[in-house]
């Protein structure tokens, strides 16, 4: 049996700008929003290739979070989450993500954090 192989990408601090929240006044003006992926992904093609190909485009993950949060109104981070969490599998060979989404500037000394875990039902292991 063959060892099951889980390496990550990890694309930490991303900062984006968007109208959520439950409130009409948080979602009146942009707020900043902190968010931190982790992908599982099997990485041995990518190492063995060293081809962009073979691997998530973290560039392009960046320009996706960032532009869904720019786009999108939802009154729940946890909504956000869970949209992020779609638009990356999309991608099959993305086995699960981990994502946590932080508001920083809405508390006076707390940053309120969710951190949604979820896996991929279309995940396909390659050989």
């Amino acid at each position: 049996m063959a060892a099951c192989i889980v390496d990550v990408i990890a694309l930490r601090g991303v900062r984006a700008y968007g109208r959520h929240g439950v409130t009409q006044a948080e979602r009146a003006r942009e707020q900043p929003l902190d968010i931190d992926v982790f992908l599982d992904v099997d990485l041995r093609a990518a190492a063995a290739s060293d081809a962009l190909a073979d691997t998530i485009d973290y560039d392009e993950l960046h320009r996706r979070i960032v532009e869904l949060v720019r786009t999108t109104s939802f009154a729940l981070l946890e909504r956000l989450a869970q949209e992020l969490t779609a638009s990356m599998f999309r991608d099959s060979r993305i086995a699960a993500v981990r994502i946590a989404i932080a508001k920083p500037a809405l508390l006076e000394g707390a940053t309120p954090t969710v951190e949604l875990r979820r896996t991929n039902s279309a995940f396909v292991p390659r050989p």
